[in-house]
């Protein structure tokens, strides 16, 4: 059965690798048209930059500061003044306190029920006042019944069988019973 199956399978890939290599390849249509939006998207331009002056030698320190102060003194803006203000005095309302200062939990009727029973539990009498031995059931055993008994285990019979010679000829008959011929 099992060489049966390995020539099959060693037929159905030859006959996979010979059916892909005698494939024709693809070729495109050449009648499409290939895809062209209306409206192209904008392309990216970069930014131009600055001409430079004509010279080729890279320009002095002090050409460079000139420069960048007069681009300080063009972006700079004038007559803007900087006013200072204080946040802290500018306070037009306060959140409302939540918080009842003036509140009582002693006129609260939980806190009145509460020390309602505080005061009676000392006119009570207590579990050791009121337990009588005699009310008690003080049988032994009485749970007995919800003991489980134990279920014989197969595994420790066939254990117990390999100790003697008769329960080891069983094992062997059994093993032989149970064992594959093909």
């Amino acid at each position: 059965m099992g060489d049966f199956q390995f020539w099959l399978y060693i037929i159905i890939g030859a006959i996979y690798l010979l059916s892909r290599f005698l494939k024709k390849p693809e070729q495109k249509p050449t009648d499409v048209p290939e895809y062209a939006p209306e409206k192209p998207a904008p392309r990216f331009e970069p930014p131009v930059a600055r001409p430079r002056p004509s010279t080729t030698a890279m320009p002095t320190f002090e050409e460079l500061l000139r420069e960048i102060t007069e681009s300080k003194k063009q972006t700079k803006p004038e007559g803007r003044s900087q006013e200072y203000t204080n946040y802290e005095e500018v306070l037009e309302e306060e959140e409302e306190d939540l918080e009842d200062v003036d509140y009582d939990y002693k006129k609260d009727k939980v806190a009145l029920e509460y020390e309602e029973a505080k005061q009676h539990a000392f006119l009570r009498p207590s579990l050791e006042e009121t337990l009588n031995i005699k009310d008690t059931d003080t049988r032994f055993e009485k749970f007995k019944v919800f003991n489980q008994e134990s279920q014989p285990n197969a595994m420790d019979r066939y254990l117990i069988d390999f100790n003697d010679m008769d329960g080891l000829k069983k094992a062997i008959v059994m093993s032989e019973i149970l064992q594959r011929k093909f």
